[in-house]
């Protein structure tokens, strides 16, 4: 029997996310994926006129690609895969990962070069193309999250099929604000005090559109901007390799001092180039079904009550002028469970321990 939220979240993710019309190409791209959601994408994309295409991986061969293959191989995948992007106007990711960790043993200098050499299939897919990227539930899941695989199924469909419709009206109210803002503080748990400015930079809301689940209002500080240090109490997985507490110490824009449960491996990784030192993304957490982590960013960045504050390249839509090879979605969650924190807007609090004290915001609260 066919599980009807399938459906519902293949019809969303055409209709909503990608917005698919008449003779638009869009690309199904699915990494260890066997599923009735590719069939509903499919139809659901040839419903709206338009023609859909599929790619499958697994990452156990991505694996042995990454491990094994030339950098001429990337060189010529890159080529053949910016043209076939070129010719789509839509983008869906499915990644249903067996196991999270697949790419650690991956030399991470080598997962450098090839980050670089992949990066304008990336660059294209997200400033050219309508792209919504998602997880599908797995075991490997439930089990980070700490939950029987039926309850983290019941969990991922309450999440995913909510109505972001309704939060994209309700988080108008806190674009409107940080359009008017320019100094930002954070303050948080261990050592975290921390001011930039976001004066003048695009505010976005994030409410179904390119990542399901969703749930964020972002932008990026002024380049130069962040001074103090903030405290990430969100262990976070990178290239296959689990990092915890780390610390980053800003001075005028850039990481000068980062410490972690392997500060060896997160400084060669802010070492990639000189924009990996910056910050090209600062976020507001709006979720109201995910309250914890999981060590999978995409549901890490939306938790209630969260903040990310990202090293590496900016957006072009909320651009800062900073670019780089790395976007790492780190997260600091400001809840009294994970230790508390506040949000200043120009010196005036809008967030206290992850609740929104103004009352234009309140209806963001869970």
């Amino acid at each position: 029997m066919k599980d009807v939220r399938v459906k519902q979240l293949a019809d969303a993710l055409i209709s909503y996310s990608i917005d698919v019309q008449k003779d638009e190409c869009v690309l199904i791209d699915a990494m260890d994926m066997s599923h009735e959601i590719i069939d509903e994408l499919v139809q659901a994309v040839n419903a709206k006129g338009g023609h859909a295409f599929i790619k499958t991986s697994s990452s156990k061969a991505m694996r042995a690609l990454y491990l094994h293959g030339s950098l001429k191989t990337f060189e010529l995948m890159t080529e053949t895969d910016l043209d076939f992007m070129k010719r789509m106007q839509g983008y869906i990711a499915l990644r249903n990962y067996d196991n999270s960790f697949e790419f650690c043993d991956v030399p991470a200098e080598k997962m450098t070069k090839i980050r670089k050499i992949l990066r304008p299939v990336i660059d294209w897919r997200v400033n050219k193309t309508k792209w919504c990227v998602l997880r599908w539930p797995s075991s490997s899941m439930a089990q980070a999250a700490s939950m029987s695989t039926e309850a983290f199924e019941d969990f991922y469909f309450k999440v995913c099929n909510m109505d972001y419709r309704r939060m994209r009206e309700s988080a108008k109210a806190l674009v409107e604000l940080m359009q008017k803002t320019d100094k930002v503080q954070l303050v948080g748990p261990g050592e975290t005090n921390l001011t930039f400015s976001i004066k003048n930079i695009p505010i976005l809301a994030a409410t179904g559109e390119n990542n399901i689940p969703d749930g964020e209002v972002f932008t990026a500080p002024v380049r130069d901007s962040a001074n103090g240090v903030i405290c990430y109490n969100t262990p976070t997985v990178y290239d296959g390799k689990k990092y915890e507490n780390i610390r980053l110490l800003f001075e005028k824009g850039r990481i000068v001092e980062a410490t972690a449960s392997d500060t060896a491996a997160i400084n060669s990784i802010f070492d990639t180039d000189e924009g990996a030192r910056y910050v090209g993304e600062f976020a507001i957490g709006l979720n109201p079904h995910i309250t914890d982590g999981m060590c999978d960013i995409l549901f890490d960045e939306k938790i209630s009550g969260s903040i990310h504050f990202t090293p590496g390249s900016s957006y072009d839509h909320a651009s800062n002028g900073n670019h780089s090879n790395i976007h790492w979605d780190l997260v600091m969650i400001q809840t009294p469970k994970y230790g508390g924190g506040k949000i200043y807007f120009d010196d005036v609090l809008i967030r206290d321990n992850g609740l929104f004290v103004i009352d234009a915001l309140k209806p963001l609260n869970p």
